[in-house]
């Protein structure tokens, strides 16, 4: 099968690979890069820590008591870039376009679990393949913080009170599979918008709630020269991408062309202009929540 000449990102002994075709061959290099990286030039106001939060959309009330956490024992998995651990609960409102205004960002290991004192399933740390990790909040209940999983699709974690900082953020990132469109907002409102290419035939851009898990360089010319964001998704089904990206991340990232904009022609990824990526880069932080829906609703007509 044809390799394709876009590809989604792994790590391998602390490194992130990706792979890139070579279309004469028909055959796929493994390329190794650095580490990601979470670099941004966006005003420094946006990585304000915020005391307490309770927004509008949090389930939680002050009359209920918290669920103590049971111990998590020492052989736990940490939560890294290879797949996340099974057991973790679906994430009920993975296709809610609602922007995400917080994150948490540990300050220790922490413990994830399946639900408000349940069962702890895996080990959060500050870092995750060498970047710092920020993790949107996704809802909260009875004292515990539900935040979107990484390195899995349309999943969350909860963790219990205490071991990290709560992180404002500003931006989002909205992709319609149908129309081939990127649209960032900023406090809800949109800035701007790009057109994209998505995932082929088999290896569709994931649907659902995701987040912008790091920064890495271009591993090869044909990504135009220009950084790549890691997303918090993989592959539905990674069997179907080709072998050397199995256990692969998706990405956001550009290309050395803009020819097949519209299209369905990556292995999952979502593609953008350079100019465009530039300017994700330098504004939307890391931790920043991104969510792919087929289409958005049409608003009503007030005619």
């Amino acid at each position: 099968m044809p390799f394709d000449r876009m590809s989604p990102y792994r790590r391998r002994a602390g490194w992130i690979v990706g792979a890139v075709a070579v279309p004469v061959l028909l055959v796929a290099a493994l390329l190794i890069g650095q580490a990601l990286t979470p670099r941004s030039t966006a005003p420094d106001d946006q990585n304000a820590a915020i005391a307490d939060p309770t927004p509008s959309s949090v389930e939680q009330s002050l009359q209920e008591s918290v669920p103590p956490a049971a111990p998590a024992p020492d052989g736990l998995p940490v939560l890294d870039y290879d797949p996340a651990p099974r057991g973790f609960p679906a994430d009920p409102a993975t296709m809610d376009t609602t922007p995400l205004a917080e994150g948490v960002h540990p300050t220790r290991r922490i413990a994830a679990y399946d639900a408000p004192g349940g069962r702890p399933l895996a080990f959060v740390e500050p870092t995750l393949a060498g970047a710092e990790l920020t993790v949107p909040i996704a809802q909260r209940r009875a004292g515990w913080t539900a935040v979107l999983l990484p390195s899995a699709n349309r999943q969350l974690a909860w963790l219990p009170p205490g071991g990290f900082d709560t992180v404002a953020l500003r931006d989002q990132i909205v992709v319609e599979r149908r129309a081939h469109r990127l649209t960032w907002y900023r406090a809800g409102k949109a800035v701007r918008s790009w057109k994209t290419s998505l995932g082929q035939s088999g290896q569709e851009t994931p649907l659902g709630r995701t987040f912008i898990l790091g920064r890495t360089p271009p591993p090869e010319e044909v990504y135009g020269g220009v950084d790549i964001y890691a997303l918090g998704s993989v592959p539905d089904d990674p069997e179907a991408v080709p072998t050397g990206l199995r256990g692969a991340h998706i990405g956001l990232h550009t290309w050395q062309n803009d020819d097949e904009l519209g299209e369905n022609t990556t292995n999952g990824c979502i593609r953008v202009t350079r100019s465009g990526q530039r300017e994700l880069l330098a504004e939307v932080r890391p931790g920043s929540s991104l969510v792919v829906v087929d289409q958005l609703p049409t608003p009503p007509s007030t005619a």
